[in-house]
């Protein structure tokens, strides 16, 4: 199949605004966006700039804006988008260049609400066992990759950049519902505060956006439950 792709660009220290260029690349239907983009940049325009990294969307490097949707290249097959696609950065974040967005404020955030597991007692002679129903509690929350792509879908961050986002709630529910974590308290705490959980409007978009399937807006539901009920038990 013959693809028309426009990609938009911009290089901050070239370029005086963001540009779109435009590539016919022959694909098989069963091809990944990414490979055309690596036949883009591989045999036509050496300096299209985008991240890539295992392509079996597991390190979620290359989310970016697909025919208006946030996904993950190494995960749209050509046969979906058909034979044009337009290709952006993911909104809400400051572009590097071309594809490449700037993720410091993102893990910033992430790293706020203390994605790891908080424990007051004395370390135990073994380990911290659970039941399968206790695993399964905060199962959703595990699968979450940090490709940012939920997080960049949501217009509460386009309209308020210093919102905690999406994709950290996500990350502090699986350990506030943990039955082996003692820091919940603290997390939502943290997310207690004018940028944390309330700025969610339940628009779903991030739920939509999740290469993952995470039901991230559910998820985000439950954390504004244990706020309101002050702690994961009854949320």
């Amino acid at each position: 199949m013959n693809v028309l792709i426009r990609i938009k660009r911009y290089d901050p220290e070239r370029d005086a605004k963001p540009y779109w260029d435009e590539f016919r690349v022959e694909a098989d239907p069963i091809d990944r966006l990414l490979d055309a983009l690596n036949t883009i940049k591989w045999t036509m325009d050496g300096t299209l700039t985008y991240r890539r990294s295992c392509a079996h969307g597991v390190c979620g490097s290359d989310a970016m804006r697909i025919n208006g949707r946030n996904r993950l290249a190494c995960k749209v097959l050509m046969r979906d988008v058909g034979n044009k696609v337009t290709i952006e950065p993911m909104l809400g974040y400051t572009v590097i260049k071309d594809l490449v967005v700037d993720m410091d404020r993102f893990f910033d955030k992430y790293r706020s609400i203390k994605p790891f597991l908080i424990t007051h007692d004395n370390e135990p002679g073994t380990e911290r066992l659970q039941s399968p129903a206790e695993r399964a509690r905060y199962d959703e929350g595990t699968k979450c990759i940090l490709c940012g792509a939920c997080t960049g879908s949501c217009p509460s961050i386009w309209g308020n950049p210093d919102w905690v986002g999406p994709a950290s709630i996500v990350n502090a529910h699986r350990f506030i519902f943990d039955s082996r974590d003692q820091g919940a308290a603290e997390r939502l705490q943290l997310l207690s505060r004018k940028d944390g959980v309330w700025r969610c409007r339940t628009i779903f978009n991030c739920s939509d956006a999740c290469p993952r399937g995470i039901p991230v807006t559910d998820l985000i539901e439950e954390v504004k439950r244990a706020v309101v009920y002050g702690g994961p038990e009854d949320a």
